[in-house]
């Protein structure tokens, strides 16, 4: 499992969009739940660290390795 905090997230369509964003990101096996109120997501895989946050930020939000 892989944890990442993400900012900026709002509501149920930021939480999609995160979502949607990891889905497409190469390695990642499932994304396990997005949660805008704990600024958390949780995920399966093996996919590189850099480019999920760089996912993540192209969406319009902050992530780091929690």
């Amino acid at each position: 499992m892989i944890k990442l905090k993400v900012t900026g997230m709002t509501c149920q369509h930021c939480e999609n969009a995160v979502s949607e964003a990891l889905s497409a990101v190469s390695g990642v096996d499932a994304v396990v739940s997005v949660s805008h109120e704990q600024d958390e997501v949780v995920l399966e895989g093996s996919p590189d660290m850099a480019t999920l946050i760089a996912a993540v930020k192209e969406e319009g939000y902050e992530a780091e390795a929690a």
